[in-house]
């Protein structure tokens, strides 16, 4: 999702991010149903203008379950964005952490450094793949090595083996002596963060808004939208039809917004941009790396 300040024209002339690519078929449809009710009170057939209907669903309740399954979506959508900002603080806050305090012994110790200290950018990127399902993309391969690469083909959840690598670092880092038992505490802390921001994605993930609620919404906005013709024919007369489109494209808009946010990490446009953000952290991260460390080679 990117936005950019428009003025309010350009906003409105805006398809690419809208939900209007998704609805205008549902809205023709509704359109073209409301041209068939008002062809047949036009042929004298007026008994079918029913202002009965107006009471048949109650746009009053249609309109809070509307707004409930907005707020719920977005509510998902935002606690999405904490999570991975939580996870982006602690990949950067851990990052600099073993850059300045860890030592360098030898030349190998620095080279062990930079790589554990990428890995942390690969637990991110690895997020958005196990929540994508997608299988290890080039970007984790190229910063990972041919052992890592080829351990990551074989499990089912890679950034917990991610975290794996990195916490047997840390327990290396002690067992030598290079840090302390407030550090290795201090450093398992914000891995065990990480991982707590990353399983609260997959709650997001696993736990979609109730099925009976989204089907039972979609039938209300389907009665209403189609009883909507017989209630106002009489005294829309033709314009029966633009009226019915401009309702439907409404109410069917913003179930389709809703429904579009639910899952905060695909590839929808108006989804999190995990791309740009895992591209973002990798570059902070390589120029971390180019900064100057505390050598002590012996």
């Amino acid at each position: 999702m990117i936005f950019r300040q428009k003025n309010w024209v350009q906003l409105l002339l805006t398809i690419k991010g809208s939900v209007i690519p998704q609805i205008w078929p549902k809205v023709l449809i509704t359109m073209i149903f409301a041209l068939i009710i008002t062809i047949i009170y036009k042929s004298g057939l007026t008994w079918i203008h029913q202002p009965t209907l107006v009471s048949l669903i109650p746009s009053v309740v249609l309109g809070l379950l509307l707004v409930f399954r907005t707020n719920t979506s977005y509510d998902r959508f935002w606690e999405g964005r904490k999570v991975v900002g939580g996870i982006i603080v602690s990949c950067r806050s851990l990052s600099r952490q073993i850059w300045v305090n860890v030592p360098e012994k030898t030349p190998a110790d620095t080279e062990e450094k930079k790589a554990v200290i990428r890995l942390l950018a690969g637990f991110l990127i690895g997020t958005k793949l196990h929540l994508r399902n997608e299988n290890i993309d080039q970007k984790l391969q190229s910063i990972i090595s041919e052992n890592q690469y080829l351990e990551l083909t074989e499990v089912n959840h890679i950034p917990l083996r991610i975290t794996k690598w990195i916490g047997d670092y840390f327990h290396q880092l002690y067992n030598l002596n290079y840090i302390d038992s407030i550090q290795l505490s201090t450093y398992n802390q914000i891995l065990d963060s990480m991982v707590k921001d990353e399983t609260a994605c997959e709650r997001i993930l696993n736990t979609p808004i109730p099925l009976a609620y989204a089907i039972h919404l979609k039938h209300l906005l389907f009665l209403y939208c189609f009883a909507l013709p017989f209630q106002v024919v009489a005294q829309l007369s033709w314009t029966t039809i633009p009226a019915v489109g401009v309702i439907s494209f409404a109410l069917l808009g913003i179930e389709a917004i809703g429904l579009e946010i639910e899952n905060p990490f695909g590839y929808d446009p108006n989804d999190l941009p995990l791309d740009k953000m895992c591209d973002k952290l990798l570059f902070d991260i390589e120029e971390l790396l180019i900064s100057k460390s505390p050598k002590e080679y012996l």
